[in-house]
């Protein structure tokens, strides 16, 4: 009798996608080719790769590079929506770019991590920006260099500069208009301590000012064209400190206080030098946070100090 041989059942192209989908949630970080391979041992690889091609060109699946090789992951609907009808090219760069965040990514590091042709990725982010999916920000750090993010991302401070940069040009006048008006403050917080004929404990203790209460004397002014953090004003104080004019100190505060912080609140208050600044304190030298690096030859010179060009010429 001749042996009947059984040709085994094809299986349904959409049973192999909801499959691999399942797969993708099981391991949200993403699966490799080997992973599906495992759990289907059965299907033939041409099968695998069309359900594949499917949900990738469906928006369904994002393609990711690794250390293992190609990884397939879980997209987000609404991302889904955006990329739907772009090939695979483009919904690589789209996720190395939504990646960075909102300290964005140079095209060099796309190209590197794509392993994309530069002529391709720039005809990419073209198209990209064009959609308004990602958009180009100048980076204070490169002047002539510009990183890719997200269309709807608010770019962090390390990138934009904060409020002490407009168009990558620092606003020095700015800044020393409000190192003036905090030290103003606080100059007349310990003017009224001391008027207050109270014994020294509490007129100590009345002249201080914590960051909140100078950064709402700064709003109040109006000076500022862009919105200021109480971080912000933490940063002028802090240089204020830096010149010796004023002092920080760090105290207990309940849970939900006004200008705390993790239960701490910083206070600060305007002081008077005892005795004046000997000679080298008032050169950049004496007060420089990198002396230690510096030498001639080096990254960090006196021959190229910026700082020392300018006491010179003051």
């Amino acid at each position: 009798m001749a042996e009947v041989k059984v040709k085994p059942e094809v299986p349904d192209p959409m049973d192999i996608e909801s499959r691999i989908i399942e797969l993708c949630h099981q391991f949200p970080h993403g699966i490799t080719d080997q992973v599906i391979q495992n759990d289907m041992p059965h299907m033939e690889a041409q099968q695998r790769a069309m359900a594949i091609n499917r949900l990738l060109s469906m928006g369904q699946l994002d393609l990711l590079r690794s250390n293992a090789g190609l990884l397939y992951r879980i997209k987000e609907s609404q991302n889904a929506s955006k990329m739907k009808g772009s090939d695979n090219q483009e919904k690589l760069v789209y996720q190395i770019i939504e990646d960075a965040g909102n300290k964005g990514i140079w095209s060099r590091d796309i190209r590197y991590k794509s392993n994309l042709p530069l002529t391709e990725i720039n005809k990419i982010l073209k198209n990209l920006e064009s959609k308004k999916l990602i958009k180009a920000v100048k980076s204070v750090a490169a002047s002539k260099k510009k990183v890719y993010m997200l269309y709807n991302l608010q770019p962090d401070r390390s990138v934009t500069g904060g409020a002490w940069y407009s168009d990558q040009d620092f606003e020095s006048e700015f800044v020393e208009v409000l190192n003036q008006q905090c030290f103003k403050f606080l100059q007349s917080k310990a003017e009224g301590a001391r008027e207050s004929k109270q014994n020294p404990m509490i007129q100590r203790n009345s002249s201080f000012a914590s960051s909140h209460e100078v950064w709402k004397y700064i709003c109040e002014l109006g000076i500022s064209k862009v919105e200021l953090s109480m971080e912000d004003i933490e940063t002028i104080l802090n240089t204020l400190i830096y010149d010796g004019k004023v002092e920080m100190t760090i105290i207990a505060a309940k849970e939900g206080t006004v200008g705390s912080v993790d239960g701490q609140m910083k206070l600060y208050r305007a002081v008077s030098p005892l005795i004046q600044p000997t000679g080298l304190v008032r050169t950049p030298c004496g007060l420089c946070p990198v002396f230690d690096d510096c030498h001639e030859g080096g990254e960090i010179s006196p021959s190229n100090c910026i700082y020392m060009t300018e006491w010179l010429e003051f």
